[in-house]
């Protein structure tokens, strides 16, 4: 029995952040809209009310239901859920007349016990609301204090209710709250008294069993990319089921250079059931003079439905569709906002399940991506595809920007190949999240001898992030940008001009398209 700690989705955007904490503690957590909460069963240990953009006084705020939680679990409110318990217990919740956002330090700590264990007057927290609480109602007490701000922690007063209630103004998620681990800690494992036992190792064995619970004996198709999510299902379905699972790897022709090849071999050795699928044509002709990237996403998502349908055909008895997703996507899917406006079409499984008639099977779908990595590594796999780099659905087609042709596809390959393999050889590959080369549809002049040319340009896009939410551009060194540079126009022809992105996720994307 897998304990978990609930998290009640208020719309922050910190609330990934919470769940990411937890983990770190070894304590599974588990996301919910604030309005579809499930029946409390025994591997509920504690609850947490996240933040929110609304405000509690706000007639659009959001009114979870609390009467099934408090008493009921160890419950600890952050932000918004702090001010809304508050509220609803009779406490004076208004507009600050000061705004407080950013760090702040907890001027004094008036309960330096049980949530507070540890923390001391002068700890640094993060700040981000509009409202502040100027009464606490009667059944709580003080915990704690800024010197803006007097109600920075409160608490349920001892037999005030049969399980503690806990509420903090400040983020204790971010970095920036030096003592927030600690403060979740004290939570989680202290106050709600779970084990902290849930590890890569633990996760494996849960997971396929029931895996195996699930399939039964059935057969199950998996699409591989080559990358970690779908590399890392497949270990864990091939340890479940054995040679009743059988993956796919079709060549798009928007594959890096030679990643056909390099990963078809990769799974040597794995004991995986692997066919390689050349499908380059069908895609280039596909995507034959479409420039859109919202139509080539499209247009290659139809053609991987189709290839895949088509050879899928070729097998008997398949009943399960295996997909890498991970936990960000399922997030996304049931936010309290609804579905998101946009779907990502480039998820080239997309419609494959209503066409064929396949169930579902997603052995990744409460995981992080770096989660994912520690499950990989625990399964023995090679580190060159667990530190493999994420690499977009569609590929270079969302890299090149303009129409497709295999010319094109060829002068990209040859650029990002050496950008790559330069990461590598100078020892960066690692630092960076993600690495690659957009080919751009400008031509610039320039000199290659006593020659004018007017070629290409490509622009090199390398940043650092935990989970592809928001991203920091890398900040590579100088002489390494001058060496890409110099051996990309030297070699490449076709290119006489480099530059470098350093644009962050908010506001730009990692991708270009």
């Amino acid at each position: 029995m897998t304990e978990k700690v609930l998290i009640l989705d208020f719309g922050s955007q910190y609330t990934q952040l919470i769940a990411r904490r937890i983990r770190e503690l070894n304590v599974y957590s588990e996301i919910v809209p604030f309005n579809k909460v499930p029946e409390l069963d025994d591997t509920i240990k504690a609850v947490i009310l996240s933040g929110s953009p609304f405000s509690v006084r706000e007639e659009r705020a959001l009114h979870p239901n609390l009467e099934p939680l408090i008493g009921k679990r160890p419950v600890l409110g952050i932000c918004y859920g702090a001010q809304y318990v508050a509220q609803h217990f009779g406490g004076r919740v208004e507009r600050s007349e000061t705004r407080e956002y950013g760090k702040a330090n907890l001027a004094t700590i008036h309960k330096p016990e049980g949530l507070m264990t540890g923390i001391e007057a002068g700890s640094q927290v993060w700040m981000s609301h509009g409202d502040t609480i100027k009464e606490i109602p009667e059944q709580f007490e003080l915990l704690a204090s800024t010197a803006d701000v007097e109600v920075a922690a409160y608490g349920s007063k001892p037999g005030a209710f049969s399980e503690p209630v806990f509420c903090i103004q400040f983020h204790p998620e971010v970095y920036h709250s030096l003592d927030g681990k600690a403060l979740l800690k004290n939570f989680v494992i202290d106050v709600a008294g779970c084990t902290g036992n849930w590890t890569p190792a633990h996760f494996i064995d849960d997971t396929v069993a029931a895996l195996q619970a699930k399939i039964g004996d059935d057969r199950v198709l998996l699409g591989l990319s080559g990358g970690v999510d779908s590399s890392v299902a497949a270990m864990l379905l091939h340890r479940a089921i054995g040679d009743r699972l059988f993956c796919f790897f079709i060549d798009n022709g928007l594959l890096r250079k030679d990643e056909f090849e390099q990963v078809l071999k990769s799974y040597d050795g794995m004991g995986l059931n692997v066919k390689g699928i050349d499908a380059k044509q069908e895609f280039y002709d596909a995507l034959a003079e479409i420039s859109d990237p919202e139509l080539k996403r499209k247009a290659i998502g139809k053609t991987f439905i189709d290839v895949f349908d088509r050879e899928a055909k070729k097998l008997t008895n398949i009943k399960y569709l295996a997909q890498g997703t991970i936990y960000p996507d399922v997030i996304e899917s049931v936010s309290v906002h609804g579905p998101s406006v946009t779907i990502k079409s480039h998820h080239n499984v997309g419609g494959l399940p209503a066409k064929m008639g396949l169930k579902i099977v997603e052995p990744l779908r409460f995981l992080f991506k770096d989660e994912v990595r520690r499950v990989g590594t625990e399964l023995g796999m090679a580190d060159h595809l667990i530190k493999r780099h994420p690499f977009p659905g569609p590929g270079l087609a969302i890299r090149i920007l303009g129409d497709i042709t295999p010319e094109k596809v060829d002068l990209l390959q040859k650029a990002d190949a050496i950008y790559i393999n330069k990461l590598r050889e100078y020892g960066l590959y690692d630092q960076v999240w993600q690495a690659g080369t957009i080919l751009l549809p400008v031509q610039s002049v320039g000199v290659m001898g006593d020659e004018r040319t007017y070629e290409q340009a490509v622009a090199l896009r390398a940043v650092n992030s935990t989970d592809g939410m928001t991203a920091e551009w890398s900040h590579l060194p100088y002489d390494f940008l001058a060496a890409v540079s110099s051996s990309i126009i030297n070699n490449v022809k076709g290119i006489n001009r480099v530059v470098y992105d350093i644009s962050t996720k908010p506001p730009a994307t990692i991708e270009w398209e």
